[in-house]
């Protein structure tokens, strides 16, 4: 398959590169599939997927072997190149079809309208430009497409809030490979057309002591619009 960028026609060798992050992400992502429950969470994230589906920042690839059978092909693209070998190794692991490549979430280097569902998971959270980002993934959706997400959001009365907010503004970003606790993924969906769905409130843990960084919201939106007779859902 062919991946182009909607822009230049090019895709940055390493449009992002966080390789202490990556590492550390690596391994506790890993831990977190048992420890945290995020096995399970990756379970109902991916659940009745169908066709063709676009991940984007899919790190080192713990979503691939979630993915459904009905599930035709995934475009997985993810930025960080050493995140992105783990990616590649645990796509040839996968029991359904999976591309690795490069590029961003504002500038993701496939066609308009070419895939019937769209996955981020723990993304809108450390991109740039959110509505940017929100942006493309309604670009690259069919009409009536769906858009899953995993992200983590603002919660936990004010005094927590105010913690979010802070981590947010010093040292939390620079640590952690850009991402913010304290987003609103939901209005975000909202302000860039489209159409939440059913979605949940988490905590991760959900048992244990609330951190700010427990606080996270699990879903769909849907990408307003006809699907075409006889395209998948």
């Amino acid at each position: 398959m062919a991946f182009r960028s909607a822009g230049s026609g090019k895709v940055p060798r390493d449009p992002v590169h966080h390789p202490l992050f990556a590492r550390y992400y690596a391994r506790v992502s890993v831990a977190a599939e048992t420890r945290l429950g995020m096995g399970g969470v990756r379970d109902r994230l991916l659940s009745g997927l169908s066709g063709r589906v676009i991940e984007v920042g899919a790190g080192n690839g713990l979503n691939f072997a979630h993915y459904p059978g009905a599930v035709s092909e995934v475009v997985a693209i993810e930025p960080e190149r050493r995140l992105r070998q783990s990616a590649v190794e645990a796509a040839l692991r996968a029991e359904v079809p999976v591309d690795v490549a490069p590029g961003v979430a504002e500038a993701l280097p496939v066609k308009s309208e070419s895939f019937d569902a769209a996955v981020v998971s723990l993304v809108l959270c450390s991109v740039r430009d959110v509505p940017r980002a929100l942006a493309e993934l309604r670009r690259v959706l069919r009409p009536g497409g769906t858009l899953r997400f995993f992200e983590h959001g603002a919660g936990g009365g004010r005094v927590m809030a105010a913690a979010q907010r802070g981590l947010d503004r010093t040292v939390w970003p620079r640590l952690n490979g850009g991402c913010h606790l304290a987003r609103d993924p939901i209005a975000a969906l909202r302000d860039a057309g489209f159409e939440p769905g059913t979605y949940r409130p988490l905590l991760m843990p959900e048992k244990g002591p609330r951190l700010p960084t427990s606080y996270c919201v699990l879903g769909s939106a849907r990408r307003p619009g006809v699907r075409e007779a006889g395209t998948s859902s």
